[in-house]
């Protein structure tokens, strides 16, 4: 079985850990929140399901897991405007899980925004090869826009790549059928509103985040090999150097195996280099 460390277990983080917990993926999982009462609270919880699991509440068992879940810090609020805003406030939290992880050697999942520039920096910071550091959002983003595109009446699978953010790219090249460019922006604009909704209504998005990310980390523990949309940090591949970003890439049990690069047609293409151009200039920020 598989041994998962969930730091910043919250909403998100704490549905997390419960799914990973019910569906079998995990047997073994550690609990780690600024909020020891919040930490053992949620381990309890979870034990009180009468699962057969060891949960840990100790923050020396982080680095020990085969798997380690990056998800503390302030989620976004209708104040928060984009989630690039929330760089600031979030390293703070970085730096203090960042010291959990000195000579990691499992495969780290960042979730906290802003996911992008977190991923890039937890891959600096703590010296964990970029094979190993796995960016969340993407199939987030892909589920809202088949969501839309069934709305459209569109068929085709949905893909989304760059920037978990303002500068989400949807993939229209790759559908059976020409999207004109004024259908295209419509469903952008709809896509980067789509969180916001759910943030207004409930105060933040959970279980859209959480089931994804609980398959994400299915995927590796099961060795799946299984293409999907995850921020990689970048060196070279589609132009790019110097941050993480949405791609296309295999996932087993050693994390990234390898960034697929697909053709974008010039729309797309655009729109992928002002994602790129955004998130280097915010993963500097974060690593200054």
């Amino acid at each position: 079985m598989t041994s998962l460390s969930v730091m910043g277990v919250g909403k998100i983080g704490g549905e997390v850990a419960y799914l990973a917990s019910v569906l079998g993926i995990a047997d073994d999982i550690c609990l780690y929140d600024i909020d020891a009462t919040l930490s053992r609270a949620q381990a309890l919880d979870i034990l009180h399901t009468g699962i057969d699991l060891s949960v840990s509440t100790d923050p020396d068992d982080i680095s020990e897991a085969d798997i380690a879940v990056f998800s503390a810090g302030r989620a976004r609020t209708p104040d928060i405007k984009t989630r690039a805003d929330l760089l600031s406030v979030n390293l703070p939290a970085v730096d203090e899980c960042a010291g959990f992880l000195e000579g990691y050697s499992g495969v780290l999942i960042t979730i906290t925004n802003p996911m992008d520039a977190n991923n890039y920096y937890l891959h600096r910071r703590c010296s964990i090869p970029r094979e190993r550091c796995i960016g969340f959002g993407g199939q987030l983003d892909a589920a809202r826009f088949g969501r839309y595109l069934e709305e459209s009446e569109i068929s085709g699978d949905a893909w989304v790549l760059g920037e978990h953010g303002e500068h989400q790219v949807p993939l229209f090249s790759s559908l059976p059928e020409d999207v004109p460019e004024n259908i295209r922006n419509e469903i952008l604009g709809k896509m980067r509103r789509s969180s916001m909704e759910v943030i207004r209504g409930k105060g933040g998005t959970v279980f859209g985040p959480a089931w994804h990310i609980v398959s994400l980390i299915r995927t590796v523990a099961e060795d799946a090999h299984t293409i999907l949309p995850v921020s990689c940090v970048l060196d070279g591949e589609y132009g790019v150097s110097g941050c993480s970003l949405g791609v296309p890439a295999q996932i087993g049990q050693s994390g990234i195996e390898e960034i697929i690069e697909w053709d974008l047609d010039a729309w797309e293409e655009a729109r992928f280099m002002e994602a790129a151009e955004a998130s280097c200039a915010l993963c500097r920020r974060a690593d200054e």
